[in-house]
């Protein structure tokens, strides 16, 4: 992609822009054709080891951040390496959107900068979800603090390698420090190719770590497998992954759980965990039992 300006339009409109998704629709046309090249790292280097036990001391000068989420946080100690790439996984309705947004609120609360990028909701729909938690969503857009892209899953795919050459520099540009992508499973859905869905989210992964701040992605969790992501390759990826489920007790009540599953670099709690999502985001209720 070229520095031209007009290059830069998927980024940019979530600053400047209102509603709709970015795409060969919207005006000015595409911004991304011609840019087909990929990476040629290989896709098994990305399969690494898990995190160490929650009473094991470890040892790091990695600078560490809150996720944000009351009772999450104490269940990680010392909290998640900062620069992490980290993926909250989970079936409809588990909360992941608010996950995301939440862990944006903690950093703008903090003075940071952020981006949210989501291929499943429009720029209003999550500046609305925001407003009903109490979040200034809308207040931190204004002030060049919050940018909110909302890009359609076909078009990022299809411009994937464009996108994914920028995003660090334009990252850096506008100065965040956390950033939201919501969700990679709808990018991954635009391959039928299981080789070419593995190289590709293994080559973007790599721009969201050449980026430099602490990315939150989201995934709908397998079928059948409440640990396991849809495609079974994300979780590979990233350094730490958070897994919300539905649990049934022995009472056949159904309460929301979360499980932190891997945070490389830090020690964590094994434990589940019951947390509900109330008016004011998500809350986990780190002394209580599931069943």
């Amino acid at each position: 992609m070229s520095e031209d300006n007009d290059q830069e339009d998927w980024f940019e409109a979530g600053v400047r822009e209102g509603d709709g998704a970015v795409g060969p629709d919207a005006e000015g046309g595409d911004p991304f054709a011609g840019d087909e090249d990929l990476f040629d790292e290989e896709f098994g280097a990305a399969f690494e080891g898990g995190g160490a036990d929650f009473d094991e001391e470890y040892e790091t000068e990695l600078p560490r951040i809150d996720v944000g989420i009351q009772g999450l946080d104490e269940m990680i100690q010392g909290g998640v390496p900062a620069r992490s790439l980290m993926v909250v996984m989970g079936a409809a309705g588990t909360g992941k959107t608010t996950f995301g947004l939440q862990f944006l609120e903690r950093g703008l609360r903090d003075g940071e900068k952020a981006v949210y990028i989501t291929l499943e909701e429009t720029r209003s729909a999550l500046l609305d979800a925001a407003d009903e938690k109490g979040w200034a969503f809308g207040d931190h857009v204004e002030d060049d603090r919050l940018a909110i892209v909302d890009l359609d899953p076909i078009e990022m795919a299809n411009s994937l390698s464009s996108i994914q050459n920028d995003l660090p520099r334009l990252v850096d540009d506008f100065g965040a420090e956390r950033l939201v992508l919501d969700s990679v499973s709808l990018l991954e859905m635009m391959y039928d190719d299981q080789a070419e869905r593995r190289t590709e989210v293994f080559d973007f992964t790599k721009s969201l770590k050449r980026a430099g701040v602490t990315t939150m992605l989201t995934s709908e969790a397998s079928e059948s497998n409440a640990y396991a992501s849809r495609h079974g390759i994300i979780e590979y990826l990233t350094d730490a992954v958070f897994v919300l489920q539905y649990v049934r007790s022995e009472f056949q009540e159904t309460r929301l759980a979360v499980e932190i599953q891997k945070i490389r670099n830090a020690n964590h709690s094994r434990e589940t965990k019951p947390y509900e999502i109330t008016g004011e985001g998500i809350s986990v209720y780190q002394q209580a039992n599931i069943f």
